[in-house]
């Protein structure tokens, strides 16, 4: 296993629980998006890979036939699956695994789903093949993810700031490199919406369980950043301590075609 994949287990072992009761993945407005956008009959069987607390399984649940619960991190497994149970959702089955090697057959489901969680895959282009060969012909692979600007500088901050913040965060992509990699890998992009997120920057901090130094350190890259930055990521500050800023993320429904 790479040292980025066990970060990422390292990291999210230890805020299985605060991943549950995050407002942000609990409650964001694109979670209600990804089912709307989704074609479903009721006969599905869904893969939800790195499922985290569970909030996406948790919500396709009801309108499904099935849906298996994907991560690499055991703790978010057991976190997930007693926020599923105790919603009352029987449908649901948990199994530990890797996204860009996933433990399944060809061609095996109809719908995958990925929320708030390829930004920590290392190899990007291995786990949308890996989508690709467990979903059916035409199947839909459901993605939301926070993405970064296509300006450089703008990239680089956002990109900065996720790394200092969680050293399992590998890398937030470009939308245009999310459209060229998908279509490269034989999917065809349906729908696409695109949502500003408010980042409130003590809780953004605390679920990571920072240090105060790495905290500081994180409030003087933002305080210090160019006024161009700050205005594209709406930086708020007072007191010398960085109050909000703002992300962006996609939302998009891709068809397999090849």
């Amino acid at each position: 296993m790479g040292q980025t994949k066990k970060d990422v287990k390292e990291q999210f072992g230890k805020s299985a629980e605060s991943y549950v009761e995050s407002k942000l993945h609990k409650e964001g407005k694109d979670l209600q998006k990804l089912l709307d956008i989704t074609s479903i009959t009721g006969n599905e069987e869904v893969l939800d890979i790195a499922t985290g607390g569970g909030h996406t399984a948790n919500a396709f649940a009801p309108n499904v036939k099935s849906v298996t619960a994907l991560d690499l991190t055991k703790e978010m497994l057991v976190a997930a699956e007693k926020f599923i149970l105790g919603n009352g959702h029987k449908n649901v089955q948990f199994v530990e695994g890797d996204a860009e090697n996933l433990p399944f057959s060809d061609e095996v489901f109809d719908i995958v789903t990925c929320r708030i969680a390829p930004h920590h895959f290392p190899n990007i282009r291995a786990f949308i093949s890996e989508v690709n060969r467990v979903l059916k012909r035409n199947g839909q692979f459901l993605l939301d993810d926070n993405v970064v600007p296509e300006a450089i500088a703008f990239d680089e901050f956002y990109n900065t700031i996720e790394k200092i913040r969680d050293y399992s965060h590998f890398r937030a992509w470009k939308k245009s490199e999310w459209l060229q990699m998908l279509e490269e890998s034989g999917f065809e992009v349906q729908e696409w919406h695109r949502f500003e997120k408010v980042f409130i920057f003590e809780p953004w901090c605390n679920r990571m369980n920072l240090l105060d130094v790495e905290k500081d350190r994180l409030t003087s890259y933002i305080l210090n950043a160019s006024d161009e930055i700050k205005v594209k990521f709406a930086i708020k500050a007072e007191n010398n301590c960085v109050v909000s800023f703002k992300g962006e993320a996609v939302v998009l429904k891709a068809l397999k075609k090849h």
